[in-house]
């Protein structure tokens, strides 16, 4: 594991909800991590318990968390270790309950 992958990972196992995101959670910087941001708040998630990681500030990560989660995009949600999805799928999980169940698990 490369020392991106390995940062990744402990940031991953060291919090129960990190969303690597573009922008920081008082300033998304695209659409879907605003949107991203908007769904965890509706879950009842407070903003300063998100562990929100700016892949605008470092190329690495930008590039290691697509290859660490085999996912092609950002914003990208973990939830206690687990790879949950992008804001579409967050958005879908989030209107059938299921995120919110995830969440509060």
């Amino acid at each position: 594991m490369s020392d991106t992958q390995t940062q990744i990972d402990q940031l991953v196992k060291s919090n129960d909800i990190v969303l690597f995101m573009k922008g920081s959670v008082s300033f998304p910087m695209c659409g879907f991590s605003g949107r991203a941001l908007q769904v965890l708040k509706a879950c009842g998630v407070d903003p300063k318990a998100v562990k929100a990681i700016n892949v605008l500030e470092d190329e690495g990560i930008r590039q290691g968390i697509k290859e660490y989660s085999n996912w092609p995009t950002v914003p990208q949600l973990y939830v206690r270790g687990e790879f949950i999805g992008g804001s579409d799928i967050m958005t879908q999980m989030y209107e059938s309950g299921e995120l919110q169940q995830l969440i509060s698990g």
